[in-house]
């Protein structure tokens, strides 16, 4: 009650103030007014009958205030002005009880839409499906229960998961030789191991050169996929000697012209041995103080590879021509076609100053020359190693004789690579595609490349005339690269890779006398070096029986039990 005659009393205020009295009358009329104001608040009981009582005084009053002229004289009675003062703080009590009654049942409701949310909808749908989804998976547990077809739905589920093993499962790849029991590990090199190992090895000594070489046809520079050439055959021969068989090594070995002794295809195959994929092996052979590494009787590292480091491991299934060993025997004739094809028949030959040692006055030999070159290996321990390199032709650049290496790029799945297509515009990227997918077969090139000091490396493209003619090529384009350019390019370090051959010399430095061979493992980042009998892979070898305990003779007995005491 007193909070509303306070307001009320201010509202008098206004009032006096609107009718400019002066301020005595002005505090006369407030003091009547409130007086007056709270008398009748005090008897009424009731906001409604307040309501009530206000109305009835204003009807009349209001009319005879607005239409008086004592309401607009300026010196108007006094009580008429509180009246008019009374009747304002009378509506000012209505005015006030109305708002009261309307906060009571007052509710804020925003009319206003509401903004959609994306997140929120889709989650929604997402929670209403996956409601949905789950209501039917019970439903259907439900009925297959009561008809009895529990299991039936665990045997559908079945094949999809079987399906998904496979699809994850890696291919597994068999080793490149039978390893036999009786063979012991000498050591374990993991690849990771490999990969901090570092030497320089200086410039090259030459110690001999040996063959022809014939010029490379510079017409092969203008072929492109709309005027494709065909693939011919050869009909020379290719001489493959082993390090142990080269007559010159022989006799650089005899004079002790150096103390390791290995060719080029078997020195790269161990450089960029941490980029393999497949299995490989290298027999090794020490003679008192020399070491010789030498490939075996049909050995794989005569065969090129393919898609050896692509992400699709490709199967090895022997009738399909798409798998390892059908595709390393394609790439292989394919390399050997292409070398002798873009070469110059008949014309000059840039003689190397010897004879090919390897010619026997019978078939023609391929144009191949031959550099036999040293490096200081390990020059604190005397050690240096001598390699046969090889070089497939010669190119007159600006009338300059420069050594030529020829290698070739072999398309088989036509559908997922389309060099016809792409070579013209994107040969870049084609050569990008490619390296990833035969990185160590392309390392292994340039390092030989740069082994035997070649400038150039000619790459040729080769496709099969339909997707499954594994007989029939066609040359789409070739590419000319420099042998530091492409080692640049795969991020091949010639250090790290002499270092890798001389932690593997000074390891087999540290063996006795006799034959080893060193396996790389066939699933697994891993080399192995076994030691083996001399005549381990000669025709007339027998695999030697490991003893049991209870195949142990008598008289054999007590003398291990007599070493085994004297062990403790």
């Amino acid at each position: 009650m007193h909070v509303w005659a306070a307001h009320y009393c201010a509202a008098a205020q206004r009032a006096c103030d609107r009718l400019s009295l002066p301020c005595f009358q002005a505090v006369e009329l407030y003091k009547h007014a409130s007086t007056a104001l709270l008398s009748l608040l005090q008897a009424l009981v009731s906001p409604c009958t307040v309501t009530t009582c206000a109305a009835v005084l204003v009807a009349s009053p209001c009319t005879h205030l607005h239409s008086s002229s004592t309401f607009r004289h300026p010196h108007m009675g006094f009580h008429t002005i509180s009246l008019y003062i009374f009747v304002v703080l009378v509506n000012a009590v209505r005015a006030h009880h109305l708002a009261c009654l309307q906060e009571d049942s007052f509710h804020l409701v925003d009319n206003r839409p509401a903004k959609a949310s994306k997140f929120g909808q889709r989650r929604f749908q997402q929670n209403r499906f996956a409601q949905q989804r789950r209501e039917r998976e019970a439903a259907r547990a439900e009925r297959e229960k009561r008809e009895g077809g529990g299991p039936r739905q665990q045997q559908k589920k079945n094949p999809w998961q079987q399906h998904w093993r496979e699809q994850q499962r890696q291919v597994q790849y068999s080793s490149s030789v039978d390893i036999r029991p009786e063979w012991a590990v000498k050591e374990q090199i993991p690849f990771a191991s490999l990969g901090k190992l570092t030497c320089h090895v200086g410039e090259p000594t030459d110690m001999h050169a040996a063959g022809q070489l014939e010029y490379y046809d510079k017409a092969y520079d203008k072929l492109t996929t709309r005027q494709e050439k065909p693939l011919e055959r050869t009909k020379r021969a290719f001489r493959s000697v082993s390090t142990s068989d080269d007559p010159i090594i022989r006799n650089l070995a005899s004079e002790d012209a150096g103390r390791v002794f290995v060719t080029d295809a078997i020195l790269t195959t161990i450089m960029c041995a941490a980029k393999s994929v497949y299995s490989w092996d290298v027999v090794v052979t020490r003679v008192g103080d020399k070491l010789f590494f030498d490939k075996r009787e049909g050995s794989s590292l005569d065969l090129l590879t393919v898609n050896e480091t692509a992400p699709e491991q490709v199967p090895e299934d022997k009738d399909n021509i798409n798998g390892v060993q059908q595709l390393s025997l394609e790439a292989t004739m394919i390399n050997q076609n292409l070398s002798q094809q873009l070469l110059v028949k008949g014309g000059d030959k840039f003689n190397l100053g010897n004879n090919n040692p390897f010619d026997d006055g019978g078939d023609e030999l391929a144009s191949v020359g031959y550099k036999y070159r040293r490096w200081a290996l390990n020059a604190e321990a005397n050690i240096d190693i001598i390699v046969r390199c090889e070089i497939d032709g010669v190119i007159n650049n600006k009338g300059e004789d420069q050594l030529l290496s020829i290698k070739a790029l072999n398309e088989f799945d036509l559908r997922a690579t389309d060099w016809r297509k792409k070579l013209e515009s994107q040969r870049g990227a084609v050569l990008a595609f490619e390296t990833k997918n035969n990185l160590a077969k392309i390392a292994k090139w340039t390092m030989c490349a740069l082994l035997a000091g070649a400038d150039m490396v000619k790459l040729g493209y080769v496709s099969r005339a339909g997707p499954k003619d594994n007989s029939n090529h066609v040359i789409l384009g070739t590419q000319t690269s420099k042998p530091r350019d492409l080692a640049t390019q795969m991020s091949l370090n010639p250090d790290l890779c002499w270092g890798i051959v001389r932690a593997l010399v000074d390891m087999l430095m540290r063996q006795p006398e006799g034959k080893y061979l060193l396996v790389k493992d066939p699933n697994k980042d891993l080399l192995r070096l076994y030691g083996v009998p001399e005549d381990a892979f000669e025709t007339n070898y027998v695999e030697e029986p490991l003893a049991d305990a209870d195949e142990v003779p008598a008289d054999a007995a007590p003398t291990a039990a007599a070493d085994e005491a004297g062990d403790e």
